[in-house]
């Protein structure tokens, strides 16, 4: 009887899908996979968490494989992570709690802040479904990325593997690009976004995530435990991840690469952070003495975004004819002019882009101005939460990044083992240039700067715990 009823369900499931798929429609093709899942997740629940931190970097949006249906969500990450996130919760409700030390940790209360505030403004929101649906996907990134990768990072080793099942499919992508560049016989600006997509949605989300993990790749180089043959294969992945990046033609990767880079020799060389803040105060009086100048200079600078390298550069301070400079100053006007008007709750969590059109001013309007809310969000991390969750939003996005600085530094001069000091500075080095790159876009509602960014923080926040309190059996 049983076997009877199996044959039968195989039989529905086949005639149904061949059905579906003669009308060009191939969702059902995902029901075993998603079986297949469920089973992993009952059962080998650390298999689930490494294949879907593999899967980031392949993953492709949703309108790759249907028509029709309005969702931005990516494949086959996000499904994964949202029932990982409803096993996380009831697991946390079956064994009474999660860790103290974790609660207790700045990073963490930052983070439970952030969110509870989301609810709030989500609460509040101009449109709720939109900021409740961000809600939702900020909750199950977090779930895995920070909250479940924190217990298993208490393992150092699983530290490592975090990192390299993310940078081995990373590689693999940057070839994949890198050659559809070739096909099309085109190594240039116009053509980086084209060849990016479908895994990367834009061109500068690529150069962001290649950004990240450059100086990780860099670390095992250049300091390692590995045996020859090792470093040998992160010369390799990092060389390729270098050539993504150039050919990334993100101009905001580039500069981080290189803020970087700084932030580097300032921890490298230990100077104190009073130096530190003394001259970043320099740097403001400056600005407030010479601002106007710089200003009329930057104005004068008529270089487009090119596909002359040296050209590409020097349009990073062209605030007179870039389209792509102007746009942002447009979206960043209207982001403050939205905080005004809404400081305290804000418009609502995601609902920047469905709201700011009526904020833009005719004169700062660009060629590719839009009011249909298809044309991305505020393109910045900062400005963005400030508008859609007024000031607190803005506020504790600020305080998350001072916060992963600090515990940043002091797990590089806490460890002593050579591979955990190099992965606390590379890891913290990463985040600093995704902070950096994020003045000037947002993209944290995406599975791979998620992944990169609440990972890196776990990472950080699983080190600075490290000998710190008693040692618990380690998540394999």
């Amino acid at each position: 009887m049983q076997v009877g009823l199996v044959y039968l369900v195989s039989l529905v499931f086949v005639l149904a899908n061949s059905y579906l798929i003669t009308k060009d429609q191939y969702t059902l093709l995902a029901l075993p996979v998603g079986l297949l899942v469920i089973l992993i997740a009952i059962y080998r629940f650390h298999w689930l968490f490494w294949m879907v931190v593999f899967f980031v970097p392949l993953s492709v949006p949703l309108k790759e494989f249907t028509s029709g249906l309005d969702v931005n969500m990516f494949l086959p990450t996000e499904p994964i992570l949202a029932g990982m996130m409803v096993v996380f919760l009831l697991r946390l409700a079956v064994d009474g709690g999660y860790s103290g030390a974790v609660m207790r940790h700045p990073v963490t209360r930052i983070i439970l802040l952030q969110v509870t505030w989301i609810v709030i403004t989500a609460i509040l929101s101009t449109m709720p479904v939109v900021s409740f649906k961000y809600l939702l996907s900020r909750l199950w990134f977090l779930s895995v990325f920070f909250f479940i990768a924190v217990e298993f990072f208490k393992n150092p080793q699983n530290i490592r593997r975090f990192l390299w099942m993310f940078m081995i499919p990373l590689a693999g992508i940057v070839v994949v690009i890198t050659l559809k560049h070739a096909s099309l016989g085109l190594f240039d600006q116009k053509a980086s976004s084209f060849a990016a997509d479908p895994f990367f949605n834009d061109h500068t989300l690529y150069g962001a995530i290649l950004s990240m993990f450059i100086p990780v790749a860099a670390g095992y180089v250049i300091k390692s435990p590995f045996k020859v043959w090792m470093k040998a294969v992160s010369f390799i992945v990092l060389a390729i991840l270098l050539t993504g990046l150039l050919f990334s033609y993100s101009r905001a990767a580039w500069v981080s690469i290189v803020a970087g880079l700084g932030a580097y020799l300032i921890i490298l060389f230990k100077v104190p952070g009073k130096t530190v803040l003394l001259g970043f105060a320099i740097l403001g009086a400056l600005f407030l003495m010479f601002g106007k100048s710089v200003l009329m200079k930057m104005e004068g600078n008529d270089q487009d975004s090119s596909n002359n390298l040296g050209q590409h550069i020097q349009s990073i301070s062209n605030i007179s004819t870039d389209a792509s400079n102007l746009e942002r100053l447009n979206r960043w006007s209207c982001a403050i002019r939205m905080f005004e008007e809404k400081p305290v709750f804000g418009f609502g969590p995601g609902t920047y882009m469905f709201q700011y059109a009526p904020y833009q001013k005719a004169s700062q309007r660009t060629i590719i101005s839009t009011n249909a809310g298809d044309g991305g969000n505020a393109h910045s991390e900062y400005l963005g939460p400030l508008s859609e969750q007024g000031l607190f939003g803005g506020l504790f996005m600020l305080a998350l990044v001072v916060a992963s600085i600090v515990i940043g530094v002091r797990a590089y001069h806490k460890h002593t083992d050579p591979e955990l000091k190099m992965i606390a500075v590379t890891v913290l080095i990463g985040l600093i240039t995704y902070f950096l790159h994020v003045t000037m876009n947002n993209f944290l509602d995406t599975d791979k700067a998620s992944a990169g960014v609440w990972g890196f923080l776990a990472i950080l926040v699983a080190l600075d715990m490290k000998k710190a309190e008693p040692e618990e059996e380690p998540v394999t």
